[in-house]
């Protein structure tokens, strides 16, 4: 049987669009936080097979989404390549000094193996989810885990990626080359355990201009896509490049995804433009899902007579916030699929 979502990923106008929402495995539930307490670490908790299984199925319990996506962290992957990772409560994710990117190079081969718990993860969810409802898998893009790499912490702006892309430009690309292949690897990893699509995190495209942004979000993603596909891997893919604005266009016309990610300040026209190349997934602003209300409803509907007549996934524009009341997702997704 596929999947209404993936159906959806593949070109199809469907009946309804299929539904999930970035982060719905998180801390607007209180599942997820009586079992978190239970971890030492988010390090720990994303790494523990059972656990992240446990969270990842939590919201497919709950509501009518059609998708899981594997509960992991885009930081996994710099762990694996010799950086430290950490997460400070309130404080966000702290990194510590940037190895050399020759010795990066060197532990790539390993990197499937490293993060072979989140493989474990997405084969248990698979196993317990219906035919019907898809698995996602995903990692970090190239660029936006280059920035945490770079800049040591997850900061709202990238400074210090930034200066680093003008004024050391070998070095950066360098980089860049090694989180494609090390990426790559995981994201193969992922489909071979059980992921039927992928999805790539761009979080940091916002501000660059042309050519910084070929060089550093389109060229790399088009470079990982292909090496994908050389590693056998024939699962669809997600494209989201948060904050890429004008550059939107640029992106649905380089990157082969299958499907591209929209965020909150995409107008409704500019996704019906970018519906004409491809699947298009998201925009639904999180504080609005948050608030509720019939500024909720009539932005639904409004993205259901723009985008219903073109193949579309309903999602936010970027995760779910951690005070979203509940009784606000289980109205939207009955909005959605009637259910």
């Amino acid at each position: 049987m596929t999947s209404l979502f993936l159906r959806a990923l593949n070109g199809e106008t469907t009946a309804r669009p299929p539904v999930w929402f970035m982060r719905q495995a998180g801390r607007y539930l209180p599942e997820y936080r009586e079992l978190r307490a239970k971890a030492p670490n988010f390090v720990a908790f994303c790494l523990n097979p059972e656990m992240a299984a446990e969270v990842t199925l939590q919201p497919m319990r709950r509501f009518a989404f059609d998708a899981a996506i594997v509960f992991a962290d885009i930081l996994l992957i710099c762990q694996a390549l010799g950086q430290n990772v950490a997460f400070e409560a309130g404080e966000g994710p702290r990194l510590g000094p940037l190895p050399a990117v020759s010795a990066m190079r060197d532990r790539i081969e390993g990197v499937a193996r490293a993060l072979s718990p989140v493989g474990e993860t997405l084969s248990r969810v698979r196993t317990a989810l219906e035919p019907e409802r898809a698995l996602i898998g995903f990692c970090g893009a190239p660029w936006t885990v280059a920035c945490y790499m770079l800049d040591g912490e997850g900061r709202e702006e990238r400074p210090a990626a930034r200066r680093f892309a003008y004024e050391q430009p070998e070095m950066v690309d360098a980089l860049l080359g090694v989180l494609v292949e090390a990426s790559a690897q995981y994201l193969a990893m992922q489909a071979k355990a059980g992921a039927d699509a992928l999805q790539l995190f761009e979080s940091w495209a916002e501000g660059l201009p042309d050519a910084l942004f070929e060089r550093l979000v389109t060229g790399p993603q088009t470079r990982l896509i292909a090496r994908l596909r050389e590693l056998g891997v024939t699962v669809p893919v997600i494209g989201f490049p948060r904050g890429a604005g004008a550059s939107y266009a640029a992106y649905a016309e380089r990157v082969p995804t299958q499907g591209i990610g929209l965020d909150t300040s995409v107008p409704l026209e500019l996704g019906r433009r970018l519906q004409a190349q491809r699947t298009i997934q998201g925009a639904l602003d999180p504080l609005l899902l948050r608030a509720g209300g019939p500024e909720l409803d009539r932005r639904v509907e409004a993205m259901s007579q723009a985008w219903g007549a073109g193949p579309w996934i309903f999602n936010l524009g970027h995760g779910i916030l951690p005070d979203t009341p509940i009784a606000h997702v289980e109205a939207t997704l009955r909005r959605i699929t009637g259910a």
